[in-house]
Parts: structure tokens; C-alpha cells; sequence
């Protein structure tokens, strides 16, 4: 592993960057208030060619999923990964071109029931990273996609099952 220092001073950032022979690297460092944090992977949305031209990034920490999107407003959002109930690969011709996909999560969330983290680069290969991170969270929470989901007849009057009053 080869590690590379660069020392951000305008958002007062230091990063450590490793990258493994897999193409995946970690991203180590502390935030201007101290906090530690530590990402697992991250990648820009891919545009015109596979070329990283956008203002969207996503990150992958061992307990969370972030997508900041902007330049002069940042909007950030965060999803927990032991509330993934599932996942899905699109492979679109364009996209498989430049070695690019785009991948759903389907979130048991109130803010972001569906995330698409748009065309990166190596998709199957962040899938699994994301399933690897996924299962050690449900591990860890003691739950599995099932646990997360409601009754089946949630929208279901049930206080008239058996009652032909109404027929």
C-alpha cells in the first residue's frame, strides 16, 4: 500500500489516502471539530465519457452511506446501512461502455425511501463492498431486511374481518 498526504487548509481537512491493489482505497483524517472519521470508499458521479464531472460524491463509511451533492449550497444525506432492505445493479449500455453503473438502494427511511448512487465507476466491485458493510452492520444490530419490514395490512381495516354487514 502506497500513502499519500494531502493537506487540505480550506476546509482545514487532512486526509490519508491508501490505495490497495483492488482500486479501493480508504480515506482516513479528522474534521475541523475534531470528530474522527474514517471512509471506507468514495467516487464522484461519472457524466460525459465515464469523466468525474459532477458536484456529486458519495462515501462509504463502515456504518453509514453519504451523498453530498452541490458546490456553493452542499447538501449532504446520510442513511444508516442496517436499513437497507435491498439492492439492485443497473447496467446501462452507455454506462457499461466506460465501466460505469449505477446502483439502487431501497431504504427503510422517511427521508430517502430510494438511493441511486448514479454512475461510478466499478460497480459490482462497490456492491460487494456495500454488501460486505451491510451484513456486519445487521450484524452487529441483530436484524436482518425482514425485521424492518411492516405488517403486512398496515393500510388493512381489520375490525371487519368476518362481519357480512357490509356485502
Amino acid at each position: 500500500l502506497t500513502r499519500i498526504l494531502v493537506s487540505l487548509k480550506k476546509y482545514s481537512l487532512i486526509f490519508c489516502c491508501y490505495f490497495s491493489a483492488s482500486g479501493v482505497y480508504y480515506i482516513l483524517g479528522n474534521d475541523d471539530r475534531g470528530n474522527e472519521f474514517d471512509y471506507v470508499w468514495t467516487d464522484k458521479k461519472r457524466t460525459l465519457f465515464g469523466l468525474p464531472l459532477s458536484f456529486t460524491r458519495y462515501y462509504l463509511t463502515k456504518t453509514k452511506f453519504i451523498t453530498r451533492v452541490g458546490l456553493f449550497t452542499v447538501v449532504e444525506d446520510e442513511l444508516d446501512l442496517y436499513k437497507v432492505t435491498d439492492k439492485k445493479l443497473v447496467l446501462k449500455l452507455g454506462q457499461r461502455m466506460f465501466g460505469c453503473g449505477t446502483i439502487i438502494l431501497y431504504v427503510k427511511d422517511t427521508d430517502t425511501p430510494v438511493k441511486e448512487v448514479k454512475s461510478i465507476k466499478a460497480p459490482r466491485k462497490t456492491l460487494e463492498l456495500i454488501d460486505q458493510y451491510l451484513d456486519r452492520e445487521r450484524d452487529r444490530y441483530r436484524i436482518r431486511g425482514r425485521d424492518m419490514m411492516g405488517s403486512m395490512g398496515e393500510n388493512c381495516d381489520c375490525d371487519n374481518i368476518g362481519d357480512d354487514s357490509e356485502f
